[in-house]
């Protein structure tokens, strides 16, 4: 990056320099939300329809990752608004796309935490999973998500790209990311620790089990610290950068979130055993 060109303080250069960025930025975000829509849609739309034909199991047993499924979907939909907006539109839908910038930030984050819950709890407190399995509890608990997800939504119409939605993004994902690193240190301890009274063969199925929520819990893990963390590193720099340096920073940061959007149905797909080129175990949800 040429810094006398940052540097260089005259009214002209400075809205220069933000045209500028902001092109780039424009060209950045059109990558991707064009392969949000080439790897996110298709995958996602394929595993609805898996959860919804029943051709992996229950959808009771699945009811997070569909939830999960159909937030990707509403949002990749939203890309293409955003992509006309762009180069159409001339920003006629600009609260749109402020509005699915508060659906990416929230629904992911919280389904992703729901799906990791429900694996801990099916491996480390199986009573407590068991009394709560019946799908009413799953509806009613993902009607609260997506209230909380509407009022975001619609909160972020106001606070799109403020200082308050950045540091309420991080907090949001240091909590989501506490909760996910708990669960998965807990089934990681009972997976080192097989239960009392476990038979051979039964002492097997339950180490699979637990090895499969372990992995899906890993998954998902790297893929909120690989996602999130340039964004911590971006805003915590902000006093250290120039507008436009800080702009280019977060716009790449906030594009990785975007394109990561195929993570979650691949790894769904791996453990359906429905990737040709990786055949994942068939599932067997608890």
């Amino acid at each position: 990056m040429n810094t006398s060109v940052v540097n260089d303080s005259s009214p002209s250069s400075t809205l220069d320099n933000l045209n500028h960025y902001m092109a780039q930025t424009k060209y950045l975000f059109t990558i991707a939300y064009l392969l949000n829509l080439i790897m996110g849609l298709p995958t996602n739309v394929y595993v609805l329809w898996l959860i919804v034909t029943g051709a992996v199991g229950t959808m009771a047993s699945e009811f997070f990752s569909l939830n999960l499924t159909v937030s990707e979907i509403i949002y990749c939909l939203f890309n293409v608004l955003t992509l006309l907006d762009y180069y159409l539109l001339n920003g006629l839908f600009l609260p749109a796309r402020a509005f699915s910038m508060g659906l990416l930030t929230v629904s992911r984050p919280l389904f992703q935490c729901c799906i990791c819950v429900e694996r801990y709890l099916a491996v480390v407190h199986p009573v407590t999973f068991l009394k709560y399995k019946p799908l009413r509890y799953r509806v009613g608990f993902c009607g609260v998500v997506w209230l909380v997800v509407l009022g975001f939504c619609v909160v972020a119409l106001f606070m799109s790209f403020s200082t308050t939605f950045y540091y309420f993004y991080m907090a949001q994902y240091l909590v989501v990311f506490s909760i996910e690193l708990f669960c998965c240190l807990a089934v990681l301890r009972a997976l080192r620790r097989p239960g009392p009274g476990e038979g051979e063969r039964e002492g097997e199925g339950m180490s699979n089990m637990k090895r499969k929520a372990f992995w899906i819990i890993l998954v998902i893990l790297v893929s909120v610290v690989v996602s999130v963390l340039p964004v911590m590193v971006t805003v915590s720099f902000q006093g250290y950068l120039n507008f436009n340096d800080f702009y280019f920073a977060l716009s790449i940061s906030f594009s990785l979130i975007i394109i990561s959007g195929f993570v979650q149905p691949l790894l769904y797909l791996h453990r359906a055993g429905k990737l040709a080129c990786i055949r994942g175990p068939e599932n067997s949800s608890p």
